[in-house]
């Protein structure tokens, strides 16, 4: 068995492998200088400075001696042959595999922008990433973060928590209202101005250079660095030039496997049929990633069932968490139950009168009750 990445697939994969008894060799190999760990952590706890480094680890490092796992570290998979069944890795050496899982997750997006590239714009992916923004905001007193994505705001909260003056910029008028409906946004965008974050809404940036953010409406802010909230892209590069069906991610099938013989794909880079209605979907959730990875070591161990846990996340805001279950790319208008402002609410998301997904504030046993009943 060999897997590249070394993310929440990756690991999950290979736990489940010996958990299951497989004695056969297990490879895994990540591009990541660190061996695997706590990755929402980068922009929750970690990065707020309420987290241990030594927390981070999934296992530590005798956990892969003692199971005889293969760990290599910074180690790039530089070419696939799905013929020859083998991996060749960027020194030029080769490894056989019966099965290969693909985990090789997703990469920040740094749009082609003015000053996006300088040293002291930074992305926010790894943990060496929350180690060089944390550097960062021990020398500076403001920070600018491109995109009220999840990430965005996550960061934002984080460098608030150490004491920093936050700016957040984004072209959308209300955050995260595409994916999680206006209600949710205003809410959330009202934590956030409590806690002292600056919100410069409907605004695109044109440029980042000598410490000045430039907005498309001719003002700017002032800034000791920069954070990159936009998103990220799966890291398909390597399927795609093995010739294996790529469109927005790796193509599989219910049991997560690719359109080569031994070759499975789960994580950020997979894109599975969606069990409720068939169509193609991909999922960027840590919890999510990992399930795969267990799904495709019980199926490499003969397992055929298909893929059916629905995706969930969470994510932290100032004082408050939200949890989310299923999948709702498009929705009806959100129906709330509850109440936000006193952090005990359900937001449902439906399309014609079928549920898609379920967001919770303080109410846990409704969100695990929903996931139950979402699970085909």
């Amino acid at each position: 068995m060999v897997v590249i990445g070394g993310g929440a697939a990756g690991f999950a994969a290979v736990e489940m492998l010996r958990r299951k008894g497989f004695d056969g060799s297990v490879t895994m190999l990540s591009a990541d200088a660190d061996a695997p760990y706590d990755r929402p952590n980068c922009s929750k706890d970690y990065l707020a400075g309420d987290a241990q480094p030594e927390w981070m680890p999934m296992r530590d490092a005798s956990w892969y001696a003692d199971h005889d796992i293969d760990l290599r570290l910074g180690t790039d998979a530089a070419a696939l042959d799905p013929v020859a069944k083998s991996v060749t890795l960027g020194n030029g050496e080769s490894l056989d595999y019966d099965a290969l899982l693909i985990a090789t997750g997703a990469e920040p997006i740094r749009p082609p922008i003015a000053g996006f590239d300088r040293p002291d714009a930074y992305v926010l992916r790894s943990l060496r990433d929350a180690d060089a923004i944390i550097a960062a905001a021990g020398q500076a007193k403001c920070v600018a973060v491109v995109g009220a994505s999840f990430i965005g705001l996550e960061t934002a909260a984080a460098l608030r928590t150490r004491g920093l003056e936050v700016h957040v910029a984004a072209p959308e008028a209300i955050p995260l209202a595409r994916v999680m409906g206006d209600d949710i946004g205003r809410w959330v965008r009202g934590l956030h101005g409590q806690a002292g974050v600056v919100f410069h809404l409907g605004h695109g940036v044109t440029g980042w250079s000598d410490g000045r953010l430039a907005l498309d409406d001719g003002t700017a802010i002032d800034a000791d660095f920069l954070v990159l909230g936009m998103g990220v892209r799966p890291r398909v590069a390597l399927a795609e030039a093995a010739g294996l069906a790529v469109d927005r991610g790796i193509m599989v099938d219910a049991q997560l496997r690719a359109s080569a013989p031994g070759i499975y794909a789960a994580g950020d880079v997979a894109r599975f049929p969606d069990p409720h209605n068939g169509q193609p979907i991909r999922i960027e959730h840590w919890v999510h990633a990992g399930r795969q990875g267990q799904h495709v070591a019980r199926a490499i161990l003969g397992d055929a069932a298909p893929f059916t846990d629905p995706p969930y996340f969470w994510s932290v805001h100032p004082g408050a968490e939200i949890r989310y279950i299923g999948h709702a790319e498009a929705f009806d208008p959100p129906h709330v139950g509850g109440s936000l402002a006193h952090h005990d609410a359900e937001v449902a998301f439906a399309s014609g009168g079928r549920l898609l997904a379920l967001a919770t504030v303080g109410r846990d046993r409704r969100s695990l009750k929903i996931g139950v009943e979402l699970t085909v």
